[in-house]
């Protein structure tokens, strides 16, 4: 039993040094050159097959192979270049189907390093690979090539090999020196052996053993990979050599950026060898920076770059940070759940094991050396206020916008530096564990991303804003998008975009947010008004804010916001309420105080504000030859001017019109379930219904907020269960709202499989429809390409009968038995030949 737990380098003296090899063993050697590595692999490789031994050769290096007679070897392909996750996965992959007793041979390590440039990366790798060789009773070998690799590096493989060994050449002889040798102990073991043929001999003399480490040529700490390709950059900008900086740019876009598509293309066209350089200087870690982070990159490069300068002098400056993906890893791995992300990325694992990583990685430690590095990205920012965004390897491209999908958190970042840097922590953990979020999940599975290599990179960017008494906020933030996709009047011009903007921060332009408005401007024509009837109705009442003092971002009603001097006119963003005024004297009441409206008439009236924004969201556009969407702020000067921070940029996914569809000319009213102008989105349509699922808004009203919260769950399972056919969702108010008070709180992925989404006003429960349009929840709208329409039924182009679909049998017990009880709520009919139809030129929507 003793000699089937030994193995055999294959070389006598070898074995002698350190009693032989042991199941469980894996092997670093560290040499000068890839032939002392293979003078070492071949004997090993010969002994392992006259044993009968299963040899397997790991083959991903670019150098020659290692092993000449291949006969009886495994030989495993694989593309490093394809990223850590893939190929750390596949060895996995590899060596768990080859079971226990397997031998190993893998190409150099610095391969690695070359085609991944992390230091950081290739010690991951090994850290998550040699223990699970060691569990299976393995013995492996690997080569590092000396001076390529940091001492941090060379230390994460100290401490989890069982042997590394140093190999030498001197004056024509080979020396092997032992630097651990785990569980095995002599004498004379940890001295440097002369390694000649199948022998090894100690050099044990003081004076022998001096001069062979003198000319050792010990070295200090080289910088990584990485590091070296970024001096390397530095120095071809300071030559001046357009065809070095050329090539410069391009090694750094390969290292943080991506090899491959539009936005690669972008990058090389637009951002410059200096702008990747301060890139490279502001990122912690190494890998990817991520999607978010180069859309931000790209898009002020493209301001940059603009012929006529129109933008530069407008725009705010950038000194984000960049949390490279890398670093992802390296945390996961430092608090040992990499089996648990390996089980994750299985069919059986992806939501359980998922849902277990979400929690794990809410909670874990970073490496001292990362928070070293935090703490001084923090002493950087000072005391201003920071947000942690999520910039994963997918999120922000053509084809995923991620939209709300992973976190962002913000850092009000006062207090001491310890407690500041305890809310970064926590900040960038609750990113992370958001990649695992069921709703992430889902989202990635929905669109055929749940196989696809996803690392969480971070961009931490100082928050745009000013401090006013105590309060932190930018005046004025919003999305905008270069196409508009909501187009509710026929002389609105889609292809000038449109902006959603609000007062302070802009988190209130994002998320369906308590009974609130942003305000809507279409470009062609800023000062277009959607509804001038009830504008203070229609108008935001709350500001989002951080709180200096209580160290955290709150919600402000815009009443206690106006008392503040914020530097700037009020009258840019407030303006007289004439509808309420005019009431009040019809009613003759008093008047003490002339009504405000928040409406941004003076920004929109007075200054450049809106004509900038649609230069800038055409020049995007232009650019990326695609429509855009963008997340901005903005800032009063002190003679007046809005400045803009550009925060994000990507491709805004859109649906296109469609080929015109004949409308229907004879409907019968009796058998036309809505009818209306304008209020939707989706194109031309002739879309066949074979479910409407409608919230009943009458009962609904009556019920309470857990109740409320039951239906969204419910439409949740619904939304399942008729997935396989085509149907449309109805209910009161805005689907998807955070608050149960103004429509129905699902989440996206509980309405995800409807064809269709309708909203309708109902007066007496005060539930009016909000497309909300640069919201999170309408991406996910027009990614899954859901058409959108919303019945105001009170104007005069707008009919709605509802009774069309409650008086046809609920088939909601049938479908769900367990769901019973919402049956008074939640209508599902069943329609044999009801078809909803849309034309753009008439602005027309019907569904008969």
């Amino acid at each position: 039993m003793e000699s089937y737990n030994r193995a055999s380098t294959g070389i006598r003296g070898l074995d002698r040094i350190f009693d032989g090899l042991r199941l469980g063993d894996n092997v670093v050697w560290q040499v000068d050159g890839l032939s002392q590595y293979r003078a070492l692999i071949q004997p090993f490789a010969k002994r392992a097959r006259d044993e009968g031994r299963r040899l397997v050769y790991f083959r991903f290096g670019s150098h020659a192979p290692l092993l000449d007679d291949l006969d009886g070897v495994e030989i495993v392909k694989l593309d490093a270049s394809l990223g850590f996750e893939s190929f750390a996965s596949a060895v996995h992959k590899i060596i768990t189907e080859t079971g226990f007793g397997a031998f190993y041979v893998f190409d150099l390590l610095t391969s690695l390093l070359y085609t991944w440039r992390s230091d950081l990366a290739v010690g991951n790798f090994f850290k998550v690979t040699c223990p699970y060789l060691f569990d299976l009773d393995t013995v492996a070998y690997f080569g590092l090539i000396r001076r390529e690799h940091t001492f941090a590096t060379l230390a994460m493989i100290r401490d989890t090999t069982q042997l590394l060994l140093d190999v030498y050449l001197i004056g024509g002889e080979t020396y092997v020196h032992p630097l651990k040798v785990w569980l095995r102990h002599s004498p004379t073991m940890f001295f440097p052996h002369l390694l000649s043929g199948d022998e090894a001999d100690p050099i044990t003399s003081s004076e022998a053993t001096a001069r062979l480490f003198s000319a050792a040529s010990h070295r200090v700490d080289p910088p990584d990979h990485w590091h070296r390709v970024v001096q390397q950059g530095w120095a071809a900008l300071d030559s001046l050599d357009a065809a070095v900086q050329r090539e410069a740019a391009d090694e750094l876009i390969d290292m943080f950026i991506g090899r491959e598509g539009r936005v690669v293309e972008l990058c090389r066209e637009y951002v410059t060898l200096a702008d990747l350089l301060t890139v490279a200087m502001r990122e912690i870690g190494t890998g990817y920076i991520g999607g978010k982070s180069v859309g931000m990159i790209v898009a002020n490069a493209i301001l940059d770059h603009d012929p006529e300068a129109r933008f530069t002098p407008r725009m705010e400056q950038n000194d984000s940070y960049f949390l490279g993906s890398d670093l992802f890893y390296t945390y996961i791995i430092a608090n040992g759940w990499w089996k648990l992300w390996v089980q994750q990325k299985s069919h059986d694992g992806y939501f359980t094991a998922g849902a277990s990583l979400n929690r794990k990685l809410a909670t874990g430690r970073f490496p001292p050396v990362v928070r070293e590095q935090f703490l001084s990205m923090l002493e950087y920012f000072g005391q201003s206020p920071i947000i942690a965004r999520s910039s994963s390897l997918l999120e922000d491209n053509f084809g995923n916008a991620f939209a709300g999908k992973y976190e962002s958190v913000f850092c009000a970042n006062q207090g001491t530096p310890e407690e500041r840097l305890h809310a970064l922590e926590d900040a960038v953990r609750t990113v992370y564990a958001s990649a695992m979020s069921s709703e992430a999940l889902e989202y990635r599975r929905n669109r055929g991303l749940d196989s696809s290599d996803e690392q969480m990179a971070i961009l931490v960017q100082r928050v745009s804003g000013d401090h006013h008494q105590g309060l932190f906020f930018p005046h004025a933030a919003g999305v905008g998008n270069s196409s508009n996709l909501y187009v509710w009047d026929p002389d609105i011009d889609p292809d000038a975009g449109m902006l959603r903007l609000v007062l302070g921060l802009g988190t209130r332009a994002v998320d369906r947010t308590i009974a609130d408005h942003a305000k809507l401007i279409t470009l062609d024509d800023p000062t277009r008004e959607i509804d001038t009837t009830d504008a203070a109705r229609n108008t935001q009442r709350y500001v989002d804010v951080m709180s200096l003092d209580e160290n955290k971002q709150v919600t402000k009603p815009l009443a206690e916001i106006r008392k503040l001097d914020i530097r700037a006119d009020w009258e840019l963003f407030v303006s007289t309420d004439t509808e309420t005024l005019r009431w009040l004297r019809e009613h003759n009441r008093p008047i003490r105080q002339t009504p405000k409206v928040l409406d941004f008439r003076g920004l929109i009236h007075h200054t450049d504000f809106a004509p900038l924004m649609r230069d800038i969201l055409a020049k995007l556009s232009e650019a990326y030859d695609y429509p855009v969407d963008i997340e901005y702020t903005v800032n009063i000067n002190e003679n007046g001017e809005p400045r803009i921070n550009l925060l994000q940029c990507r491709p805004l996914q859109t649906r296109g019109l469609g080929e015109a569809v004949a409308m229907p000319t004879d409907a019968d009213p009796r058998h036309t379930l809505f009818e209306s102008s304008g209020s939707f989105m989706g194109g031309n349509v002739r879309l066949p219904i074979d479910h409407v699922v409608m919230v009943r808004p009458d009962t609904y009203l009556e019920l309470g907020q857990q109740d409320r919260y039951a239906v969204a769950r419910g439409m949740g399972v619904v939304n399942k269960l008729l997935s396989a056919g085509s149907f449309m969702i109805m209910a009161p108010g805005r689907w998807g709202t955070t608050s149960p008070s103004l429509g129905i709180p699902v989440h996206f992925t509980e309405i995800s499989n409807a064809a269709a989404m309708v909203e309708f006003t109902y007066p007496a429960g005060g539930f009016i429809p909000e497309l909300s349009q640069g919201s999170h929840f309408f991406q996910d709208l027009v990614e899954s390409g859901i058409f959108y329409a919303a019945i105001f039924d009170q104007r005069p182009d707008v009919s709605f009968h509802p009774e069309l679909v409650t008086d046809r049998p609920n088939r909601l017990a049938d479908l769900v038995p367990d769901l019973a009880g919402l049956s008074n709520v939640l209508h599902v009919a069943r329609f044999d030949e009801l078809v909803l139809y849309s034309d753009i030129a008439s602005q027309r929507v019907i569904c008969c």
